[in-house]
């Protein structure tokens, strides 16, 4: 069997196992961090109505891991009865982020215009963070359709971040600093996020001096939130196949090294 062969075989037995395991809907036991169960208690314990701005900051590519953090945050904040206030600092997350929240405002009867408004995307994020700092409605006349700001009941009550009860980035990079850096420090507002598992360091030291008010990480924050939710989605079910892939793999290093070393004692080539 030549070694091209050989690797469709393994892949071919990846997907075979993935696919039991999806098929079998097994639960892994999975225990809730702490940066996660504080994302989902400041939520908690929000007087009902609360204002809050859900800033989608990230790219079109992170989305499989992205859409489940998404999901958990505002179906929690939704299911609350809170309202939402929805922006993006990059041009690739505006369209995602307007879905994402239409989606799951209509999974909850949340009415555009009142219980949910989308402003969309405002060019140099820097400026965008400090401008809204001093008046969204100057930053943002109309929203994301072209609505404009006085005519939607929810943006009537809202001037600036002292009207916001945080600021969440869904973000796959460094963005959600600049909320931190220029948002946090110049004006206050509470900074949160959800991020790609690859930016969890990062952020860790902001969580630590109390610049960010709480965090969750990757497609294992996502099934924490949907677990302290109680409502399945898509960080579960990433997890189970990621969980079973590794598995898969670690099983497949033993087995090549094993029959690598059997061939060396026996003489023959690896």
């Amino acid at each position: 069997m030549s070694r091209l062969q050989s690797r469709h075989w393994i892949f071919a037995g990846l997907f075979l196992v993935i696919l039991i395991a999806m098929l079998l809907n097994l639960r892994l036991d999975i225990r809730i961090s702490p940066y996660t169960q504080e994302l989902y208690d400041y939520i908690e314990n929000l007087p009902e109505g609360s204002v809050l701005m859900v800033s989608f900051d990230h790219e079109a590519s992170s989305l499989p891991e992205i859409r489940p953090l998404a999901l958990s945050v505002l179906r929690h904040v939704f299911k609350k009865g809170h309202r939402v206030i929805g922006v993006s600092l990059l041009s690739e997350g505006t369209v995602i982020g307007y879905r994402l929240t239409q989606k799951t405002a209509a999974e909850y009867g949340r009415e555009y215009g009142t219980d949910y408004v989308y402003l969309g995307f405002r060019p140099q994020y820097i400026a965008a963070i400090l401008a809204m700092g001093e008046s969204i409605r100057e930053t943002y006349p109309q929203d994301y359709r072209g609505v404009p700001y006085d005519q939607m009941p929810l943006l009537n009550e809202i001037d600036n971040y002292d009207d916001i009860a945080a600021v969440i980035s869904i973000a796959d990079g460094s963005l959600t600093t600049h909320w931190m850096e220029y948002g946090q420090a110049r004006y206050g507002v509470k900074v949160a996020s959800a991020v790609t598992a690859a930016m969890v360091t990062t952020y860790d030291p902001y969580l630590a001096s109390g610049q960010m008010l709480a965090m969750i990480g990757g497609l294992r924050g996502a099934a924490e939130y949907e677990l302290l939710i109680e409502r399945d989605g898509g960080g579960a079910r990433g997890m189970l196949a990621q969980s079973t892939a590794h598995i898969y793999v670690i099983i497949m290093v033993i087995i090549g090294n094993v029959i690598y070393f059997r061939s060396r004692r026996r003489g023959g080539s690896a």
